[in-house]
This record gives C-alpha cells, structure tokens and sequence, in this order.
C-alpha cells in the first residue's frame, strides 16, 4: 500500500513541474529533462510513467476537463434558473484559473484554443462543455425565458468563448488581475450573454 502511494505520490510531483515548466517555457519547447529538473527526480523516472511529454499534456488536460464537465453536470442538475446555471459555470471556471492561473494557462493556451494535433485529438471531449451548456440554453428557450432566434450551439459557444477569452486576457495581461477583477468577470460575462438571450417583454 505504501509502495502503491509512493508511486502516486511521484506521479502527481511530475505532472505538477510539468504545469510549471508547460506554463514558464511552453510545451513545444520544453524538454522532458526540464520536467524532471522541475520534479527533482531522475530523468527516467519521468518516463517510467509517461511515454512522453505529449502523453503528460494528455493527462493534465483530461483531468481538469473531466472535473470541468462533472461541475457542468452538477450546475446543471440544480433546480435554479439558467440564468444562474450559467454564473454558476462562469465562476467554476474563473475560479479555477484564480486558485491554479500555470494550469488553465497550460490547458488554453495549449490544446483548447490550439490549432494543432492536441486541440484536433480532443475536440470531443472539448465540444462536450459546449454540448452541455447548449443543453441548458435549449431548455431555456424551451421555458420561454431566452429568445428562440440564437441557436443553442451558438450561445453555447459564444459563453464559453467568453469565458475563455477573459482569460486569455489574464493569461497574457492584456486585463487587470485581482479577487475584484475576477469576481466582476464573472457578472459582466453572464450579463454580456444572458442579455443578449434573455427574452424582452414588452
């Protein structure tokens, strides 16, 4: 058993240098010898539990985007109106890049907004945040509480991008950063949208 936590234990250690070393020098030019430097641990160790670097971006990607989609669900799964279901997924997500800003930056600026093999190997489980949301929009309009001339799949889009282009903002300091800025951005991003999909009376 403690064998077992040991070899946990070193895994997690790598793949948190790799978040450093991904997020201060980039994936592309980074080597796995820079990761290893990072963890303190010997450069083969770093391949006895990863084939490559790629399959470290891999796994770092998939884990935060798997507790990205589960916090979609369970926003979801609340009886609350969209409206808040939509804050409510803003503020995970700023959050995240608040409590972790080397990982998100890692997982934005390298596979989610990436026009490469990454960003093309997960475009699935990347349109599944999408697939969602549109699923909270589409019930939305279905209630009569957003308008029905935006498309689900476009409002989908467009909020996420949204959130996603704040913090690129952040990422390359073309925003201010602070608790206040993170917290605005959470209220502007879900006025921005839901006051283009709200429905008028009048």
């Amino acid at each position: 058993m403690a064998r077992t936590q040991a070899a946990v234990d070193k895994r997690r250690l790598i793949l948190d240098a790799a978040v450093h070393v991904f997020a201060r020098t980039g994936f592309h030019t980074c080597r796995v010898s820079d990761i290893a430097d990072e963890a303190r641990v010997a450069y083969g160790l770093v391949y006895h539990y990863f084939k490559s670097k790629d399959e470290i971006l891999d796994t770092l990607f998939l884990e935060r985007w798997d507790i990205l989609l589960h916090a979609i669900t369970e926003v979801d799964a609340q009886e609350i109106p969209p409206r808040q279901k939509l804050y409510a997924i803003a503020s995970f997500i700023v959050d995240s890049y608040r409590h972790d800003p080397d990982l998100m930056k890692v997982i934005i600026v390298e596979v989610t907004r990436a026009a490469n093999t990454f960003g093309r190997t997960h475009l699935p489980q990347i349109r599944q945040a999408y697939v969602q949301i549109a699923a909270i929009v589409d019930r939305a309009q279905r209630e009569g509480v957003f308008r029905d001339d935006v498309t689900p799949d476009f409002a989908a889009l467009a909020f996420y991008g949204a959130v996603e282009q704040v913090l690129t903002g952040w990422i390359f300091s073309l925003l201010p950063v602070g608790d206040r800025e993170y917290e605005n951005a959470k209220t502007l991003i879900v006025e921005t949208i839901c006051g283009g999909l709200e429905r008028v009376e009048g």
